[in-house]
């Protein structure tokens, strides 16, 4: 008996044996197989279908994943459910790589008269003064020259470590 709320997958013969092709090769991403393999699996018009519990059970994922993967059969189709949507809250890089390189050029040159180190208020005031970029946020100048080893202020550039002075040996071992 199928409950009320479960969405019946009704796939054409065409469909089926594109699921089937894209299931047998390896070169697909594991997640797009896999809803392949669900789709295939629910299918009511194929030779027998699965409830969702004994899908989830046979490909090792949740009964939710299943039934997720379902709706979106019924609601958008099948390249929809196929194909992941680019996600809209993820936020990408705001510098490039040379905008990057001349933020640590930067940080690393002397800071301005009156000052003793680069703040991240200084740095991008002195970008969007170079313009390197139009506007900038300190949380971005920080979070760029986090991924960095450079240090404001240091006499060091940050592209080679110093050795340390000293017994080659750990002091404990004489």
């Amino acid at each position: 008996m199928v409950p009320a709320s479960k969405v019946i997958v009704s796939l054409t013969q065409e469909q089926r044996q594109a699921l089937g092709r894209l299931v047998r090769t390896g070169t697909h991403p594991g997640a797009m197989r896999r809803r392949a393999q669900i789709l295939l699996k629910a299918d009511a018009d194929g030779p027998d279908a699965w409830t969702d519990e004994e899908i989830a059970e046979h490909l090792e994922t949740s009964r939710m994943t299943v039934q997720r993967v379902r709706q979106q059969f019924a609601a958008e189709g099948l390249d929809a459910t196929l194909h992941r949507k680019k996600p809209t809250g993820r936020q990408y890089r705001k510098l490039d790589g040379r905008q990057e390189a001349e933020l640590v050029a930067v940080a690393c040159s002397e800071p301005p008269a009156g000052h003793a180190r680069w703040t991240m208020t200084l740095l991008a005031g002195r970008l969007v003064e170079l313009e390197v970029v139009g506007a900038i946020d300190p949380s971005t100048v920080w979070r760029t020259l986090q991924k960095t080893s450079s240090s404001r202020g240091s006499s060091s550039s940050g592209s080679s470590r110093r050795r340390r002075a000293g017994p080659s040996r750990p002091p404990w071992r004489t």
